[in-house]
């Protein structure tokens, strides 16, 4: 049986950023690093984080979209564990997502999403150096940079931003298919390029990123020297476009204005989570596609294992149980994991066991993904590798239980939501596993869809209390639908 999420197509929020017939966004600098009350008004942290979620309900079917829960957990717990540390209070929550792409680049979207490339992590030389862009972008979101540009567009028309609510409006109307072009992360990166961030509210961005950094007890020389080799690799590519530096340009006087700060702090012990050498090994494994890629890949690994120790030793020996299980060579990889886990235990390791052990048959597997849970209570990787390993074994009911705790642990977190609604609809209950998708594609963003499970359950169900408990949500579904479209409707040009 298929999937439900594959037998009910979501609604297509299609932001107009590729629409035809739209003039070309002209590069417009933004003013001051402090927000005024105009800016304010224009477009409200509410509109700003709707608009957030339409281009992700979209991006998420972006073919570059790195849909690992184990990579995004950590780049969203690194970006909020920076926010917490902000100068000022954010008025948007930090959501930190990778995409497949070698460029060198990070970009920020409406409402507090952050997307990362995977080549921008394999330059890292450190996770202080990831932390020092990632503390920059929030900067921008403190400073609502991004809100700002928008409305600032095309000389102050506002086409930029009446485009996308355009769109938007159409979608949550259900004629999204109407759209004549579908936001990509490519596309939405553009919004970046377009917004000009002028000298000062890059400068400011670099301060407040400075302060997270340090307060986080992060080494904030790692912001330093991120710049320096993210400078050195848009010379070495002069031309070709897309860099960070080509979005963020990085002046001499930023440069200096870190270093002076450098030289009026003290730099203690910083932290290192051992976790991201695993992560940087697992994104230069989904970023290689091809042969060649992945043999160069299997050299630096080889390399790494010879000259580094401890953490970095272990992921590269990840790296090499990985490819060694995708040649078949389940002795080599399991060989490589033992070294692994006795220099440094990691949740990467127990999924790649759990990967294994499935070649074995469903019993092994169930028992792998135990013990890995017992470990890792706390990643969603694990937990994702847990809940299909019941499913596979046909213990839908343990893990309609196991995943209804799960989704109390990361009620924000839709995946489980989908896991949850397939084991439901396995086991013959039909109106809850609607209900459920109903949760997921709202979270999701696909508000129509969402409506439509729901009056699927309210058709199947038999029970006069539950029909109205049913009711009652398509009437608040239906409220939220409408108070979003007046929302939106006055930034229509």
């Amino acid at each position: 049986m298929k999937p439900i999420r594959q037998r009910f197509a979501a609604q297509a929020l299609c932001l107009a950023l590729g629409l035809s017939g739209v003039a070309p966004l002209q590069a417009q600098p933004v003013g001051l690093p402090s927000l005024g009350a105009a800016s304010a008004a224009e477009l409200s942290p509410l509109v700003e984080r709707t608009l957030g979620q339409a281009i992700m309900e979209q991006g998420r079917h972006d073919p570059t979209y790195i849909a690992d829960l184990d990579v995004n957990q950590y780049l969203t717990d690194l970006g909020r564990k920076l926010a917490a540390k902000a100068p000022q209070p954010l008025e948007q929550t930090i959501t930190v997502f990778a995409v497949r792409d070698p460029a060198i680049n990070a970009f920020a979207l409406p409402g507090g999403y952050i997307g990362i490339n995977s080549g921008l992590v394999l330059a890292a030389q450190s996770e202080s150096e990831l932390a020092g862009v990632l503390a920059h972008e929030i900067g921008h979101v403190m400073q609502r940079h991004i809100a700002r540009g928008i409305t600032q567009q095309a000389q102050g028309t506002g086409l930029m931003v009446a485009s996308m609510i355009g769109a938007l409006l159409a979608a949550l109307a259900g004629q999204g298919d109407l759209a004549m072009g579908m936001a990509t992360f490519g596309q939405a990166a553009t919004i970046d390029r377009q917004l000009g961030f002028s000298r000062s509210a890059e400068q400011e961005a670099d301060r407040a990123g400075f302060q997270m950094m340090r307060q986080a007890g992060f080494d904030p020389r790692g912001m330093l020297d991120m710049f320096r080799r993210l400078m050195n690799a848009s010379r070495l590519n002069e031309g070709t476009g897309g860099g960070y530096a080509s979005t963020h340009p990085l002046s001499i006087q930023r440069m200096s204005d870190i270093e002076n700060r450098l030289t009026e702090d003290t730099v203690g012990v910083p932290t290192m989570d051992p976790e991201f050498w695993f992560i940087r090994v697992r994104l230069a494994l989904i970023q290689a596609r091809s042969n060649e890629a992945l043999q160069r890949l299997q050299q630096a690994f080889r390399g790494d294992i010879r000259d580094d120790q401890g953490s970095r030793k272990a992921a590269a020996l990840f790296g090499l149980a990985w490819l060694d299980w995708k040649a078949g060579n389940m002795a080599a990889a399991r060989q490589r994991i033992e070294q692994a886990q006795a220099i440094q235990g990691a949740p990467q390791l127990d999924m790649l066991l759990i990967s294994l052990a499935r070649q074995q048959g469903a019993t092994a597997a169930l028992e792998a993904s135990a013990q890995a849970w017992k470990r890792w209570p706390q990643n969603q990787g694990v937990a994702d590798a847990r809940a299909r390993a019941l499913q596979a074994a046909g213990q839908d009911q343990a893990a309609v239980k196991f995943l209804q705790a799960v989704v109390q642990q990361w009620p924000q977190v839709p995946d489980f939501l989908e896991l949850l609604a397939n084991s439901l609809e396995r086991l013959g209950d039909k109106v809850q596993a609607h209900e459920v998708m109903a949760r997921y594609f709202e979270q999701t963003g696909a508000l129509p869809t969402a409506m439509e499970h729901l009056q699927q359950a309210r058709n199947l169900s038999q029970d006069f209390y539950e029909q109205s408990r049913l009711d009652m949500l398509i009437r608040e579904l239906r409220d939220h639908l409408e108070n979003r479209r007046a929302l939106l409707e006055p930034f229509r040009r």
